[in-house]
């Protein structure tokens, strides 16, 4: 796609959130800060909703902190160490540091913590700072359906412990997966899918916004085949209109029927850009389980999409990180693990867009 995604360029307020429900609670909240489980299905719209609800909060978008639980548990201790939003809080001397080594019979230090240490290490540091402005932060933990019980007992702990200076919010499609102290910690906001006449309501906004040709046949074929993901809606939408040049009913028709594994390959990608690695991962498991396709052919189509997607210089060094992974496949080892690793570093890349 050229330019911003509309998913960011157009995050929605408060009071553009197509849920009434969902406004209300969330409103309740600006009023009475207290922390938040956030549920619901992919696309329904839950992080969107969270930022509105930091904007309306803090006057320092800084206050907003938002981690992808899959950046922990997906990945290696290393490549969490080595990740510069959390390198910081691993190196050097800390109190932390301290007491978990005179605690130690065996005297070990930071690079020898388990990965339960190092989470819970780099939540306390993030969850301790002063907020940038007023009398709180939030923390929004998405997609923590993946956090294993005994890390849940971590969080928990924090929660406990910071809860002056950090509003808690965790996004999740299973609620049920959390443990009892950290949901009866939380206020629930619901968040359905959105039904097909609000689809069409926030494409209509979108492309009114953008200055774009539509009609109500082309968002209404555009926001069904979406199936009640309001992500993949409004991509769709921007996918539509840089091809055809509006998003009429036969432009939608040729667009989504057209566009086949670069639309996924899209997906995918822009899950991985916005740090959303259990969806970018679960795509990447349709590509290759479900459709068929070798990891190859997924990085092929990878290097196809990001032509469209990025600049020069961050399309040189997804070449470069391609390369190595294209070297691993070529091993025979396994095409999901490589693959995954590179969706890692395209969330890397994703800082700004050339």
């Amino acid at each position: 796609m050229e330019g911003p995604l509309w998913t960011e360029r157009h995050q929605p307020d408060i009071a553009d959130l197509p849920q009434e429900g969902v406004r209300e609670n969330l409103r309740r909240a600006v009023q009475e800060p207290m922390n938040l489980v956030v549920h619901g299905p992919k696309g329904a719209g839950k992080t969107a909703a969270v930022r509105a609800l930091a904007r309306e909060t803090h006057e320092n978008q800084n206050d907003l902190i938002e981690l992808n639980i899959a950046d922990f548990f997906n990945r290696t201790k290393r490549e969490i160490r080595e990740d510069p939003r959390f390198e910081s809080f691993l190196e050097g001397e800390t109190e932390f540091s301290k007491q978990y080594r005179s605690g130690s019979k065996e005297n070990r230090y930071k690079r020898e913590w388990s990965k339960r240490d190092m989470v819970s290490h780099i939540l306390k540091e993030m969850a301790g700072y002063p907020p940038s402005s007023g009398e709180y932060k939030t923390l929004l933990l998405d997609n923590a359906e993946e956090i294993r019980e005994d890390f849940q007992q971590a969080l928990r702990r924090v929660m406990e412990q910071y809860y002056e200076a950090t509003q808690f919010v965790i996004a999740t499609r299973q609620p049920s997966a959390l443990i009892p102290p950290i949901r009866s910690r939380c206020f629930p906001v619901p968040v359905r899918a959105p039904a097909q006449a609000e689809v069409v309501e926030v494409l209509g906004s979108i492309t009114e916004a953008e200055g774009v040709d539509s009609d109500e046949d082309g968002l209404a074929y555009v926001a069904e085949a979406a199936e009640g993901d309001l992500r993949r809606a409004v991509l769709n939408t921007q996918t539509t209109h840089e091809q055809e040049g509006a998003v009429t009913m036969q432009a939608a028709y040729e667009t989504l029927q057209s566009v086949g594994v670069d639309e996924r390959v899209g997906e995918m990608l822009a899950a991985a850009e916005a740090g959303e690695f259990t969806d970018a991962r679960s795509t990447l498991d349709d590509l290759l389980v479900d459709e068929g396709y070798s990891g190859g052919e997924v990085l092929e189509d990878v290097l196809t999409v990001a032509r469209s997607r990025y600049g020069e210089t961050k399309l040189a060094r997804l070449h470069r990180l391609a390369g190595g992974v294209d070297m691993d496949l070529h091993e025979g080892t396994n095409d999901r693990l490589h693959v995954s690793h590179l969706l890692a570093e395209i969330g890397e890349l994703a800082d700004g867009r050339e």
